[in-house]
């Protein structure tokens, strides 16, 4: 019967401990600040459609979820443009990461499949650009926030409007589709891979 007794408060203590926990934990997930964040992606070295799909896998694995994605397309390189075509995709990313930590952890993703910077603007197996955070505005050494070329680049503007046509760019106060019709970027951006999701 003693042990009976012990047992069961020994049960119960277990489970108030794990209530503690869960508690904690549920608390802890509803003060932490989530952050929705357009990113894109791209490449012109090697197989450009593993490269692209090997960086979704590890931004899923690292950085947060993916809430939708662009079709892909292909466009000649911008800067110099003696070198491969490009493959561009946008990804939408929901993370709990503050935003140079993405920043961060998205340079160690590309490191880690082999991106030497060498040559601006130079070919590249993958780059991963922030080009906005929610509302957001941010100027470090490490991160500006939007991207301040968005606006004069149609490969990022078209995957960017293809999946959210009507998010507000903090600083130009205009939708993406806005500023799509306003670029003057004469690249040919063409889609090539329909989104699948």
């Amino acid at each position: 019967m003693c042990d009976a007794t012990t047992a069961a408060t020994s049960i119960a203590a277990r489970q108030q401990k794990i209530n503690k926990i869960k508690s904690a934990s549920n608390y802890l997930a509803q003060i932490m600040k989530t952050y929705t964040a357009y990113i894109l992606i791209g490449g012109n070295i090697g197989d450009r459609f593993l490269n692209l799909q090997t960086a979704k896998e590890l931004i899923k694995k690292n950085c947060g979820t993916i809430l939708n994605e662009s079709s892909i397309y292909q466009t000649a390189a911008w800067g110099i443009t003696e070198q491969p075509n490009f493959l561009n995709q946008v990804l939408i990313l929901t993370t709990t990461l503050e935003p140079e930590i993405l920043m961060q952890k998205l340079l160690s993703i590309e490191e880690s499949m082999g991106r030497k910077r060498t040559i601006k603007f130079g070919p590249r197996i993958i780059d991963l650009d922030i080009l906005l955070i929610d509302d957001l505005v941010i100027k470090t050494e490490l991160l500006s926030v939007p991207h301040p070329a968005l606006p004069e680049r149609k490969f990022a503007l078209i995957p960017l409007n293809e999946i959210a046509p009507d998010l507000l760019h903090p600083v130009e106060k205009k939708s993406i589709s806005q500023l799509l019709t306003d670029c003057n970027d004469e690249l040919v951006v063409q889609k090539i891979s329909a989104n699948a999701s």
